[in-house]
């Protein structure tokens, strides 16, 4: 019993050095341009190994300089809740764990936007318990120590949006040669689709799953409750002009899944999915709420 203590405590304290010297300026963070990820600074170093790798692309740029559309795109496919928690969406959670167990296997996540920028910033992409741990640990202190905006601006520099194309601004122009600030809604829908696999589903590669993806978040985009958040915040606008969502989306269906028949437009030329309702129209019908299949 006596060694098994000693372990503990020489595990612990392994464990606290490593944190210690992990442990982010959130200072020096919370303003200023945004730094390279750990997963960007991976990128580089691999690609020095393997020639054949695509070049990195990735340019930081402030949140004004990005269409808050694309905020709330990625907002509704990844977190709609993310105005709502401090980093730690247990509600989402739960959601994710009853839908795994009905179905026997994981087909839904719950990691916030928090989460995901502190796990692209500071860790691994490794799926054992104690990564999982200091994610935690990093989310919480995050969350404390920056403001939302500045977390989705980080988040919206540092995502994977394709092979070795880093941040939506990089990603605006590799498919579309346009910057970020001048995305449209269905641009923004396609890149917000990207998010849960973006070397194989993406605007270029066109899968199933990456088109089902698109269906599912523009249909959840032009719901009554995003419609008339987006109507209010002309008036009162939430932070960075960024209203949140109400429902979480589901992972993407299997490949093999029947497709809907709403798929997204090709990359070149595009013809909108879902043309935004101009401002002095007429409300549009209640949507039916996202669900999974």
């Amino acid at each position: 019993m006596r060694y098994l203590l000693v372990a503990i405590a020489v595990v612990v304290i392994a464990d606290a050095h490593y944190l210690d010297t992990l442990w982010p300026d959130w200072e020096a963070l919370a303003k200023g341009p945004v730094p390279k990820s750990r997963f960007i600074l991976r990128y580089e170093a691999q690609r020095k190994e393997e020639h054949k790798l695509p070049p990195l692309r990735w340019q930081p740029v402030a949140l004004k300089s990005i269409a808050p559309i694309m905020g709330r795109a990625a907002i509704a496919a990844e977190d709609s809740r993310f105005y709502e928690h401090e980093g730690i969406d247990t509600e989402a959670i739960q959601e994710a764990m009853e839908k795994n167990l009905e179905r026997g296997k994981v087909v839904a996540g719950a990691s916030t936007i928090s989460q995901q920028t502190v796990k692209n910033m500071f860790l691994s992409g490794s799926r054992d318990y104690l990564r999982k741990w200091h994610e935690l640990l990093l989310t919480w202190s995050m969350e404390r120590n920056l403001s939302k905006p500045r977390i989705l601006e980080i988040y919206l520099n540092v995502a994977e949006f394709g092979p070795g194309v880093y941040g939506v601004e990089a990603a605006s122009r590799y498919y579309w040669n346009i910057p970020a600030s001048a995305l449209s809604y269905d641009q923004a829908v396609q890149l917000a689709a990207c998010l849960p696999s973006p070397k194989k589903h993406n605007p270029k590669t066109g899968t199933r799953s990456f088109q089902r993806r698109v269906a599912r978040i523009a249909r959840h985009l032009k719901s009554p409750e995003q419609t008339t958040a987006g109507a209010a915040s002309e008036t009162a606008p939430t932070e960075a002009g960024v209203p949140p969502v109400e429902a979480p989306l589901v992972e993407p269906l299997p490949e093999d899944a029947a497709t809907p028949p709403v798929v997204p437009p090709p990359v070149e030329g595009i013809t909108p999915l879902v043309e935004p309702a101009p401002a002095d129209a007429a409300p549009a019908p209640a949507a039916a709420s996202v669900s999974s299949p």
